[in-house]
């Protein structure tokens, strides 16, 4: 169930993000909130970071098809103690199922997060993979970490035979 909430509402936000920067800017059009630092910048991004592969619109269709249902497929076979992997997956989820959105709708994506030390404008369903991910990451990390250390503790505890 918390793979589908966070899935849904990742979607939902995004949505309306997206129909607020929609409805309020003109593609191109900017808005500085801190100088030099963060505007939010209206760009109809065709391709992937950075607008690589402009024009290819199915390869990352199939990519988000394939995210989203394999995070489908993952909350059936993740026990559901695995709280924060379940949230992780379901903000990929979530983000994949935004961009999904928009290149189907629109054709493009909306992007509208511009931080000016950072080379490209961006979106929240952006930043949800790329935390899902980073998250899920350190997390199994931990979670491998831990298990070595259980294993060679039981190694020292156990008596010869």
């Amino acid at each position: 169930m918390l793979v589908w909430v966070a899935m849904i509402g990742v979607w939902i936000i995004d949505r309306l993000l997206k129909v607020l920067v929609q409805t309020k800017f003109t593609p191109g059009e900017t808005l500085i909130v801190i100088p030099k630092v963060f505007h939010l910048t209206y760009v109809l991004n065709p391709g992937a970071a950075f607008g690589l592969m402009a024009g290819r619109t199915w390869i990352f269709v199939v990519t988000a098809l394939i995210v989203v249902s394999g995070v489908i497929y993952a909350q059936f076979r993740i026990p559901r103690v695995e709280v924060l992997t379940r949230f992780c997956l379901g903000m990929i989820g979530g983000g994949a199922l935004g961009n999904l959105y928009d290149r189907l709708v629109i054709g493009r994506v909306v992007d509208y997060l511009d931080f000016q030390i950072w080379p490209f404008v961006f979106n929240f369903a952006d930043s949800m993979i790329v935390v899902g991910v980073a998250l899920l990451i350190v997390h199994l990390y931990q979670q491998e970490k831990a298990q070595g250390k259980s294993t060679s503790e039981n190694d020292l505890t156990r008596k010869p035979t």
